[in-house]
């Protein structure tokens, strides 16, 4: 990553008249939160830290607090956490009339770093530096959208939503010419925030989109991956749209995927250490330890891919996501997909992680477990899988909900060797809670089935 200097960007916002900056972190659940301060505090800040209440980490997607969790709570009083803002992080939001924004992060703070789902990624990018790899990553992302703005959707109580164009229509041009304004205006204001995409088009779904955000450092990656998900939302509020990054909406149609592309570079970036043109389809052994690696830990860590209830609703056999710990050349039904057709575009393709992951906290999963299996030099024991994935359960299956998969992790030795005990405690105990939250509440399908015949 190549660094900013501090002294010009602060001389562009003074000359720019700008009188505030926006600031923000994200939480577990992978939500910036954030605020707007004045000029001279960010001045301040830049050049220290700035304080951040720590209940970013102690509550949910709800803004309720968790009551399992030893970080923060009502025990601590909540106090401010260290976040040092990331200069390097510096674009402005052009449909905010160029307001300048920022990243932070809380990588300088004892506490704070254990649990800051950035602060980790940058953990482990230090970690695959050091051992003498470059590792690029992208994320695509799919997403429905709807007509009507959160108060109109959330006052009919989230029933007859309106997807903003009908049927089942993947790759389509008639329907990404409906809708053009907005289409449009996701590709060209993105660019210029600094997440330029590789490709859009519609999915099979009504209403239904897929970007592809070009690769970059992984650390870079992931910081366009969180912004493209807020940016998204808010561009469709500007035209009465309501964008959804929910893994599964309809249990009629597809889910949300956010499949990872990775690949691992020499510490240059000049050559791409996946690609051997002479071995067993192009693939280096480097390639083939790295997802051996993550087959190996994918049981242990499934909620860092899967970290929602509604996550797992989107993990079933024929939905276009993946069930079982399975690997294939380009096979879109595997867990990973490897794609060797080129030296320069030598990668593998996750596609266990859906669209309401926490890119951070998707990527770091993802790159630790690869190296894993490099550092303990894993052979791919499985022969790649031809044809249907999900009928290959020679290699095991993966959990199939969020308890299983949560309490697997939270007694996992492997989950603790790759990012620390400090913060498998925190994260599986906030799914704990999750699900604990789920279960109290009473849903349509039940009250439908047992209400009267029971």
């Amino acid at each position: 990553m190549q660094s900013k200097n501090k002294e010009a960007i602060l001389e562009e916002i003074i000359t720019g008249n700008h009188t505030k900056v926006r600031i923000a972190v994200t939480d577990i659940d992978g939500i910036l939160r954030g605020k707007v301060i004045h000029l001279d505090k960010f001045t301040e800040a830049i050049n220290s830290e700035i304080g951040v209440c720590d209940v970013v980490f102690g509550w949910d997607a709800n803004d309720k607090c968790y009551d399992n969790v030893q970080l923060t709570g009502w025990h601590t009083g909540y106090p401010d956490k260290k976040a040092v803002i990331d200069i390097n992080t510096f674009r402005k939001i052009p449909w905010e009339n160029s307001l300048p924004f920022f990243l932070a992060d809380f990588n300088h703070d004892p506490e704070g770093s254990k649990v800051c789902p950035r602060s980790l990624l940058k953990k482990i990018k230090a970690e695959c530096n050091k051992a003498g790899y470059m590792p690029r990553f992208s994320q695509e992302f799919e997403f429905f959208n709807f007509q009507g703005t959160p108060s109109e959707i959330d006052t009919a109580n989230y029933q007859k939503l309106n997807p903003i164009t009908p049927g089942m229509f993947g790759y389509s041009i008639l329907r990404s010419s409906q809708n053009s304004a907005y289409f449009n205006d996701l590709f060209d204001l993105l660019l210029k925030f600094d997440i330029p995409l590789e490709g859009m088009h519609t999915e099979t779904g009504p209403g239904v989109y897929e970007a592809t955000i070009i690769y970059d450092d992984v650390l870079n990656a992931a910081d366009k991956a969180v912004l493209f998900k807020t940016a998204v939302k808010e561009i469709a509020y500007k035209h009465n749209i309501m964008a959804s990054f929910m893994a599964k909406w309809n249990q009629s149609l597809p889910g949300c995927g956010g499949h990872l592309h990775q690949s691992l570079w020499d510490i240059n970036g000049k050559t791409n250490l996946f690609w051997d043109e002479k071995a067993n389809h192009s693939m280096s052994k480097l390639m083939e330890n790295y997802i051996a690696g993550q087959l190996y830990c994918l049981p242990d860590i499934l909620p860092m891919y899967a970290p929602n209830v509604n996550s797992f609703k989107r993990l079933t056999e024929g939905a276009w996501a993946p069930t079982t710990l399975t690997w294939g050349v380009d096979n879109r039904t595997t867990a990973i997909r490897a794609i060797t057709k080129s030296a320069k575009g030598a990668r593998i393709e996750t596609r266990v992680p859906g669209s309401d992951t926490n890119a951070y906290l998707a990527m770091a999963a993802a790159l630790a477990s690869g190296l894993y299996g490099i550092k303990h030099n894993l052979k791919l024991e499985t022969p790649p899988t031809i044809g249907n994935g999900y009928l290959d359960k020679s290699n095991g299956v993966l959990p199939g909900n969020l308890l299983e998969a949560t309490l697997k992790m939270k007694g996992s030795n492997i989950a603790n060797e790759l990012f620390g005990e400090g913060f498998t405690d925190h994260f599986t105990n906030t799914r704990i809670w999750e699900w604990k939250e789920y279960m109290k509440s009473i849903s349509d399908w039940e009250l439908k089935r047992y209400f009267e015949i029971i």
